[in-house]
């Protein structure tokens, strides 16, 4: 059996990955699923998985006529299928590709990201005759994702550290420094009728609970009367006006939810039966510093720590003697997951603002540009031949060529740190993530590790797969005027399994 190591991954074995919950990963076996690999014997392959190929296309340009495909074989780097693959296309979340490898290159796999909550003054007889202050770090984790669901479980933790300090009640001020982020929460380029949806969260170096609200929508016991609507967690930072109302069973189930820009007043309409089952969606707030406070104060609460002072923003580290009570660390490389296999675009924003910071002395999106575009000039990929608008993909300006997505992934797979970066996609028919039904039968299933992307009239996939011969492959199909995303896919799909049947 061929074996080949690459970046720490064993072409041919296993990758053990503990981490977020998977234990043994099936990563590539030689053959398909276990089985013998084919004879190594590639004369006449080569023009024959073009032809396969150029039919698959040909399908999904009736889909997608502005569509670009480049595909070449990952050991050699040879190109093995060019399809207008130096043509400029709208990436989507394909993006996020680009933001985590030179997030990872720059800051390294054991990097963490860290928020300190610091004090000042003496304790006396339970009482902080001081201040605390929290030192915003960009961290994107603060939030119930790795808490069980308890969007306060990192301000438990501070409150528990405060009691171990004997700490019961704070006499002075919070003071919240966020100063690392630039001052412009909301890229220009996202669409404006969109601001309220989760996807186009604002980006603070203090966040909470990825800087949105869980809005819940159940109806009520009588028809007619108005829809109950409750939050998590339910601060009274916001104002919530509930004009939809109940229905009658069997009449479908219609729900609109809204946030007033430049306010935290939700806004509830539509209707549901009265049988329905509660419904839930995520509303982004409108300041996250604000939010972010309005948790801190209510959790406190809830753990026994009352404030006698305000909730102060301020821009940088406060000056005078300060003590560190505790930090809160996340690790890099489980966000860095989220980004791929969630396409959280909260989170790809956050680590672009990061970038920026550490590298340009700017926390704002110019800054983490560059930074993404000095590491892809190391690449070969010539500054000025792209564009890149933001970090997740969500704005329409991120334009790269299929070859430019599939030297960034050849590249990154031969990187010292390219199994972690390979860990970071979702893989097809993994449990859980967007690719669980796609490609998720044998022989293809693990044989694909790949990003999607999708905006209106968009849709790219990118990524490796693994073939039955034993080769290996790097590939970016980006479709763009696309008629139907959901038929997009299923070409994507099909072209994905003639590589991995004939390549």
């Amino acid at each position: 059996m061929k074996q080949t190591r690459i970046g720490g991954l064993l072409l041919g074995g296993l990758l053990l990955g503990a981490r977020g919950g998977v234990l043994l990963v099936s990563l590539w076996v030689s053959g398909v699923m276990g089985q013998e690999a084919a004879s190594e014997d590639f004369s006449g392959a080569s023009a024959s998985l073009r032809q396969s190929l150029l039919k698959q296309v040909q399908i999904a340009e009736k889909l997608a006529p502005q569509m670009g495909v480049h595909i070449l074989e990952l050991e050699s780097g040879e190109t093995v299928f060019n399809r207008a693959g130096h043509q400029l296309r709208i990436v989507a979340s394909n993006a996020k590709l680009f933001t985590t490898a030179a997030v990872l290159d720059s800051f390294g796999p054991g990097y963490f990201l860290e928020t300190r909550l610091m004090a000042r003054g003496g304790v006396k007889a339970g009482v902080l005759e001081g201040d605390l202050a929290v030192l915003g770090g960009g961290d994107p984790n603060i939030s119930g994702r790795h808490h069980f669901g308890d969007p306060y479980g990192v301000f438990r933790q501070w409150a528990r550290e405060l009691l171990r300090h004997e700490i019961r009640h704070i006499e002075g001020d919070i003071l919240l420094v966020d100063g690392l982020f630039s001052d412009d929460k909301v890229h220009a380029s996202w669409p404006k009728e969109q601001l309220s949806k989760w996807y186009q969260a604002p980006i603070g170096a203090l966040s909470f609970n990825d800087n949105c609200v869980l809005v819940r929508v159940t109806p009520a016991a009588t028809v007619g009367r108005p829809l109950r609507v409750e939050l998590d967690p339910p601060l009274e930072l916001f104002q919530i006006s509930v004009t939809g109302t109940t229905r009658a069973s069997g009449k479908g189930a219609k729900v609109v939810i809204d946030r007033q820009p430049g306010t935290h007043n939700i806004e509830v309409g539509g209707f549901l039966p009265v049988s329905a089952k509660p419904a839930e969606y995520w509303v982004t707030v409108e300041d996250p510093v604000q939010y972010f406070a309005a948790a801190l104060r209510a959790a406190f609460r809830e753990e026994g720590i009352t404030l006698s002072g305000r909730m102060m923003l301020s821009g940088s580290p406060p000056s005078g003697t300060w003590k560190r009570v505790t930090t809160y660390r996340s690790d890099l490389l489980t966000t860095l997951e989220v980004i791929n296999k969630r396409s959280q675009n909260f989170y790809a924003e956050s680590l672009l603002k990061l970038l920026g910071a550490r590298h340009c002395g700017q926390g704002d999106w110019a800054s983490g540009i560059q930074a993404v575009t000095e590491f892809v000039a190391t690449l070969g990929i010539e500054t000025g031949t792209f564009h890149m608008a933001d970090g997740s993909g969500l704005s329409r300006g991120n334009r790269f060529s299929p070859v430019q997505v599939t030297t960034l992934l050849r590249e990154m797979f031969f990187h010292r740190w390219g199994s972690e970066f390979m860990r970071t996609l979702p893989y097809s028919g993994e449990p859980g993530q967007s690719w669980k039904k796609r490609l998720a039968a044998p022989p293809y299933r693990g044989n694909v590790f790949a990003k999607t992307g999708t905006l209106r009239d968009v849709s790219a996939v990118s990524g490796y797969a693994k073939a039955r011969s034993g080769r290996t492959y790097v590939f970016s199909i980006l479709m763009n005027g696309t008629r139907s995303n959901w038929r997009a896919k299923q070409a994507q799909d099909a072209i994905v399994r003639q590589l991995i049947d004939a390549g």
